[in-house]
């Protein structure tokens, strides 16, 4: 199978209805959709735009999976478990979906969140190591360490070529005889009940025993009373900077993924990988969007942002040149708890999503705890991540 490959010629579901239509093919709905398959469901995946597409979430070069994150160990055990799905993803593969790169988080002083997250760690069978500041130069010169005290490296994890991966997945869940359709859907009607059926744009209708939304940042468009003052996307903007030439020490054999806490205003990135450029991004919210409209041009602002914090923590990219620049989306919660919840009004249909920032590397756990709602109507969802816990005023606690 092509890594990465578009996904052509999918296959019609045979004679009556899929148990379940999932709308959204980025990475939650993909692995809900590759868990229900392996239960034995017939399922059928739709896109409006296609896996992993320019304007999705889930689209882009890379995502960082990483288990560090204080106290919460939810998510922490979500990375740990979804490891191994995406290691053997990328060995099934032609091309690598997951680089093992490992993590490395820059603090300025031992704090709540280095400390809880080691315990975690610790209980979680993690091999999570605690740099102090001496061994972090050693280990990675390119770094100048203005400012930090020490590290928290997690060996075994690293970055998902996000695209690519996506899009391998769904070629894997159509060739195992799961279907997937490019097509609009109409948000529902505003009837309470089982939806039973979803509208197309072309006028045609899509029956399924149970629906599952999973759009990332459609889903406060297609539900805009429920989630439309509950799931906030906003404006990210992301750069490669080229390395200088020959120069081999930001490449994936020399150089971590990680992430700087920086007094809490953070930014992180990845390696040179694939030649793409060493990735750096602020990780703040920014501007509200729609993403159906959202101008895709890299501010003038972000790129010198981005620029001056490389100039000051990697000496080596100062006055770099821009490879690329992206402008995508994260779709928060408000606290930035996951949301995977039945809809109150109508018991047929799963909502999964409020994800970005932090939810890609999540993907198979998160299709597995789909999966097992649809599948047993007597399991109930995690309690963080339930529509009742989902507020209306920002107030981020997930990093």
């Amino acid at each position: 199978m092509a890594g990465g490959a578009a996904v052509v010629g999918a296959p019609s579901l045979a004679a009556g209805d899929p148990q379940a239509v999932i709308v959204g093919a980025g990475v939650f709905g993909t692995w809900t959709a590759i868990h229900l398959q392996r239960a034995g469901w017939k399922v059928l995946l739709v896109d409006a735009w296609g896996p992993a597409h320019a304007r999705a979430s889930s689209g882009g070069e890379s995502r960082m999976t990483r288990a560090s994150y204080g106290a919460d160990e939810i998510y922490s055990r979500m990375a740990r478990d979804s490891l191994p799905e995406w290691r053997a993803l990328s060995a099934r593969a032609e091309l690598p979906l997951f680089h093992a790169v490992g993590v490395l988080f820059l603090f300025g002083a031992m704090d709540a969140y280095v400390r809880n997250t080691i315990e975690v760690h610790r209980r979680l069978g993690l091999a999570t190591r605690l740099f102090e500041r001496a061994e972090i130069g050693r280990r990675f010169p390119q770094f100048d360490l203005h400012g930090v005290e020490l590290g928290l490296f997690e060996p075994a994890f690293g970055a998902l070529m996000a695209r690519r991966a996506v899009q391998t997945l769904v070629s894997e869940f159509v060739a195992a005889g799961g279907a997937y359709r490019q097509a609009r859907i109409l948000p529902p009607t505003g009837h309470a009940g089982p939806l039973e059926r979803l509208a197309l744009a072309g006028g045609e209708t899509l029956s399924a025993d149970r629906f599952v939304f999973a759009c990332g940042p459609w889903l406060a468009k297609l539900f805009p009373a429920l989630l439309g003052r509950r799931i906030f996307p906003t404006r990210q903007e992301v750069f490669f900077l080229a390395p200088p030439a020959g120069d081999r020490s930001f490449s994936p054999a020399a150089f971590p993924g990680w992430a700087d806490f920086n007094d809490g205003d953070i930014f992180y990135g990845f390696p040179d990988l694939e030649g793409r450029g060493v990735k750096i991004a602020h990780d703040r919210h920014g501007p509200p969007i729609d993403p159906d409209i959202v101008d895709r041009l890299p501010s003038a602002e972000a790129l010198a942002e981005a620029r001056d914090y490389a100039a000051r923590r990697f000496p080596a990219l100062a006055g770099a040149r821009l490879n690329e620049s992206r402008v995508c989306q994260y779709e928060n919660s408000a606290n930035g708890d996951l949301l995977i919840d039945w809809h109150p009004d109508h018991p047929d249909t799963l909502l999964v999503g409020a994800g970005s920032g932090h939810g890609f590397k999540h993907g198979p756990a998160v299709g597995a705890c789909a999966a097992r709602l649809l599948l047993d109507r007597d399991a109930r969802p995690e309690p963080r991540f339930a529509m009742a816990a989902k507020a209306e005023r920002q107030d981020r606690r997930v990093h």
